[in-house]
């Protein structure tokens, strides 16, 4: 269950589709977050215009933290295109996986990442500022 977990979080942070407009209107999701198990990403704006979100995997934590998911960690995992304010759209794919996500900025402290896979089975994990 874990691993799924970890899955559907990497997958929340790629992108496909950007509205640019949106930016000026967002809060800044910039800094690292980490949820209850202690993984933990390196959010910033990033592109051309500064509207998209790019996220860098900065640990893993328990039964995620394998030898093939350690790979990961360091590297940016993530673009996700603005959709609207504080929300951004994408998917992933890494070591064969691949997910629909949207990310969220719920509050200045928090960000929801809902991951799908084969557009039903969707997870939503809470992410808090560090």
């Amino acid at each position: 269950m874990r691993i799924t977990q970890t899955i559907f979080a990497i997958g929340a942070l790629c992108a496909s589709a950007a509205i640019p407009a949106f930016a000026q209107d967002a809060a800044l999701p910039s800094g690292t977050y980490v949820d209850q198990y202690g993984t933990s990403f390196e959010f910033s704006l990033c592109g051309e215009d500064n509207t998209d979100l790019c996220g860098v995997l900065t640990n893993l934590e328990g039964k995620s933290a394998t030898p093939e998911n350690l790979a990961f960690v360091g590297k940016q995992v993530m673009r996700a295109e603005q959709v609207a304010p504080n929300e951004w759209k994408g998917s992933l794919s890494a070591g064969g996986i691949s997910a629909e996500a949207t990310v969220t900025l719920v509050s200045e402290d928090t960000i929801e990442i809902q991951g799908c896979r084969a557009g039903i089975l969707c997870q939503t994990l809470a992410y808090s500022r560090a």
